[in-house]
């Protein structure tokens, strides 16, 4: 049986805080306001966009606005693959997984257009059967149908995949699906987020641990 390797985006495939983190402080010193420290908008990261938005403008004590949005995300869909790289070793393991005969996909919470100008500007695209964004579905992680659904858009069962991901969400959405996850221990996610899931401490432990969980 062929199995599907389903990996998170943002603090998973790619390490993107530093062009997210620019986005949001253009967007508070456009509104007047002072911008934020690195950690603050790592902890901003997980839940999509809007949540994103929601928490920047929430930290700044004020309430959420859809223009605010819409600005948010035409200047970060421009300028999102400026500084955000794969992390360190991804691409030598998706090359890995692949000569092993692993299928990959992507699901992630950022809205499917951000999400796949990213992998294409990165040169990551021709890697993956299928992308289920944030809003691709009626449902978003940690709700299981959005990976049972990027599972069907790459015309594999939940019973062929793992998921690997950095955030509570990943972990939930695949137990909600019976697919094992790894933990991205590299990521933006503290390690209580792995709620028992085994952790990968690097992209390098992944086959090792994906071959584990796959017999």
């Amino acid at each position: 049986m062929t199995r599907i390797a389903v990996f998170d985006l943002d603090g998973t495939l790619v390490d993107s805080a530093a062009d997210i983190h620019a986005a949001l402080d253009r967007l508070m010193v456009s509104r007047g306001l002072p911008g934020f420290a690195r950690p603050e908008v790592v902890g901003m990261i997980g839940d999509g966009v809007r949540m994103l938005v929601t928490r920047a403008l929430a930290a700044r004590e004020l309430p959420f606005d859809e223009r605010a949005l819409a600005s948010f995300m035409a200047d970060y869909e421009a300028e999102a693959a400026v500084l955000t790289r794969p992390f360190a070793g991804i691409p030598a393991v998706l090359d890995s997984l692949a000569a092993d005969g692993w299928r990959m996909a992507v699901c992630t919470n950022k809205p499917e257009a951000a999400a796949r100008r990213l992998l294409d500007a990165l040169g990551l695209s021709p890697r993956f059967a299928a992308l289920g964004g944030g809003d691709s579905f009626p449902v978003r992680k940690p709700d299981p149908g959005h990976l049972r659904a990027t599972l069907a858009a790459a015309g594999a069962a939940p019973e062929q995949a793992v998921m690997i991901g950095d955030h509570h969400n990943d972990v939930r959405a695949a137990a909600g699906c019976g697919v094992p996850c790894i933990f991205a221990g590299w990521g933006y996610g503290p390690v209580h987020m792995a709620e028992g899931a085994p952790v990968a401490a690097a992209p390098c432990d992944l086959p090792a641990l994906m071959a584990a969980l796959a017999r």
